[in-house]
């Protein structure tokens, strides 16, 4: 299990010295660890180079059995910790851009005021990572839109609006609620959000089809685009709050709703640590913006 454990940080991380560092091991033993799991396969698991390491063809493969491996015996250890008594362990959510800058830090604060030696691993990825995440196990529960997902348990959280983002001065700024009809014409930035995207859906139901230049995978890096004037796009309200980027934000017309739901495999795959967390979430819901 040790030897699953060294080759999952190594691909986390991209370098075998990255995982030795965060390991507490030599690069020698990191090395070494790896080259007797192949031997034992009989199969080689990495492609090393200057560069970094990366999977096989075989190691992509294998890859997920071993990573489910290592979440289980974490969720053993978890377990073993909470018959004890003990008050630790790690909360591990998979979550988008907006609830990791708006929600996630104030609930988190309010959490280990009362359970300080509680730990928490977030993991930000689309849809369709997410709903991956929580079935293997890597995630106790994640953040998600429910008609992206589907084969697990879900419940809501909050419906949140859809805005046009366009540069200052745009000639679309013009109206206070902007027509789909009219942000399709425009050369559109596309948010990547795992075979399922708000924006495409509403402009599908209004039988149209949108003039997509990019399609990236960061909110942050869409609104850069957008005020170098390559582009409008649509993006969640809540990861627009607070924002210093020179930009110009209005409703559409249809309005464009991203519900949030919280989604996990079963009750009984949650540690005491991941319900308390989401029973303070529940009861925190209208306090939530």
């Amino acid at each position: 299990m040790n030897r699953y454990l060294v080759l999952q940080r190594i691909v986390e991380l991209g370098t075998f010295t990255k995982a030795a560092n965060e390991l507490g091991l030599t690069q020698s033993a990191v090395s070494q660890s790896v080259s007797s799991l192949e031997e034992e396969l009989h199969i080689k698991l990495l492609n090393r180079s200057k560069n970094g390491a990366k999977l096989t063809a075989e190691g992509e493969l294998l890859f997920p059995h071993i990573e489910k491996a290592c979440y289980e015996l974490r969720a053993v250890e978890e377990r073993a910790r909470e018959l004890r008594g003990l008050e630790t362990g790690t909360v591990r959510i998979a979550t988008m851009g907006s609830v990791s800058a708006h929600w996630l830090p104030g609930l988190i604060a309010t959490f280990q005021k009362r359970w300080p030696n509680i730990e928490f691993a977030l993991l930000q990825g689309d849809y369709a990572a997410t709903e991956e995440w929580i079935k293997s196990g890597a995630v106790d529960f994640g953040f998600v839109n429910p008609h992206a997902v589907s084969g697990i348990k879900t419940f809501p959280v909050k419906d949140g609006r859809m805005l046009a983002v366009l540069p200052e001065g745009h000639p679309l700024a013009a109206f206070d609620k902007i027509p789909l009809s009219l942000l399709a014409k425009e050369p559109f930035i596309l948010l990547e959000e795992g075979g399922y995207s708000e924006p495409l859906k509403a402009f599908e139901e209004q039988g149209l089809r949108p003039d997509i230049r990019y399609t990236i995978h960061d909110d942050y890096a869409i609104m850069n685009m957008v005020e170098a004037n390559l582009g409008v796009s649509m993006l969640a309200e809540l990861m627009l709050r607070r924002l210093s980027y020179k930009l110009t934000l209005r409703p559409t017309a249809p309005e464009v709703i991203r519900p949030i739901y919280v989604g996990y495999k079963d009750a009984l795959s949650l540690t005491t640590a991941a319900r308390r967390f989401l029973d303070l979430l529940r009861h925190e819901i209208p306090n939530l913006p």
